[in-house]
């Protein structure tokens, strides 16, 4: 499911100026310890400050507070490339402390998931000598003088783990890739591949999120291409071989075995 975002506007925010959205960047709040808390200081226009979303430990829920689209002020130099969550916690946190929040690391996992497909960003964690060209996740630390030189999430957060669960993918995951992909991946799966013919909007270097989703693609046309025969002892297979076997033929064809490989990896 969808994260359900909850609505606290903050003023603090201004334009890209046509600046592309290539970073997804966490944060801790370093005090406010709900996303409501957190809401109500970023509403404060003398506070000066924003960012993207905030997570706490509510299962399902984050707070928004700037619409993707505008540039929050939390991380410097950065702002123009980023999109950025507040997690209601604390750098000093130790890693067994952060394990006491699974509902947080599981928003803030479901978030980069959300961002990624909206974006095309790939769900990879960047080294602070990357932050400055490529795209992916890092941590406000990881901008060094980029994003002000904060040191937050701190050595016990759970990066690896978080990325793990984020690249688990979800209702985001599958169908919230921008019109631009799917008219790509038509386009590339379907036709020479004319580079005259490639759709408008094509970014010019495809993002790792897009092949990811164009192999999703290819692999779920290829089962639309099977016998129903085939799908039914695939499934059984994939399943253990509980059940009777399905009514296929005694000897399996060999397409049948490679495509039972590719099912069993989705299973």
């Amino acid at each position: 499911m969808a994260l359900q975002r909850k609505q606290i506007p903050s003023p603090n925010y201004s334009s890209r100026g046509g600046t592309k959205v290539r970073l997804i960047v966490i944060h801790t709040a370093q005090g406010a310890t709900t996303i409501e808390s957190l809401g109500n200081y970023f509403a404060n226009p003398s506070s000066q400050v924003s960012s993207h979303v905030g997570a706490d430990d509510k299962a399902g829920v984050i707070g928004e507070y700037v619409k993707r689209p505008d540039k929050a002020w939390t991380q410097g130099n950065a702002n123009p490339h980023c999109v950025s969550i507040e997690l209601c916690a604390f750098a000093e946190w130790s890693a067994s402390e952060w394990q006491k929040h699974p509902n947080m690391l599981a928003n803030c996992a479901a978030w980069i998931a959300e961002e990624a497909a909206h974006f095309g960003i790939p769900i990879t964690k960047l080294t602070p000598s990357q932050v400055t060209s490529a795209s992916g996740v890092c941590q406000h630390a990881d901008l060094d003088a980029y994003g002000q030189d904060h040191w937050d999430c701190g050595g016990g957060f759970p990066i690896d783990e978080v990325l793990e669960m984020a690249r688990g993918g979800g209702e985001e995951m599958e169908v919230g890739y921008p019109d631009e992909f799917w008219a790509w991946a038509n386009w590339y799966l379907t036709t020479n591949r004319d580079p005259d013919e490639r759709p408008a909007g094509v970014p010019k270097e495809i993002p790792d999120a897009w092949w990811e989703g164009q192999k999703e693609v290819e692999m779920i046309s290829k089962r639309f291409g099977m016998t129903a025969g085939e799908r039914d002892w695939i499934d059984w297979v994939a399943e253990g071989k509980e059940g009777p076997r399905p009514n296929v033929p005694q000897t399996i064809p060999s397409r049948w075995w490679d495509d039972n490989e590719w099912a069993v990896k989705r299973s």
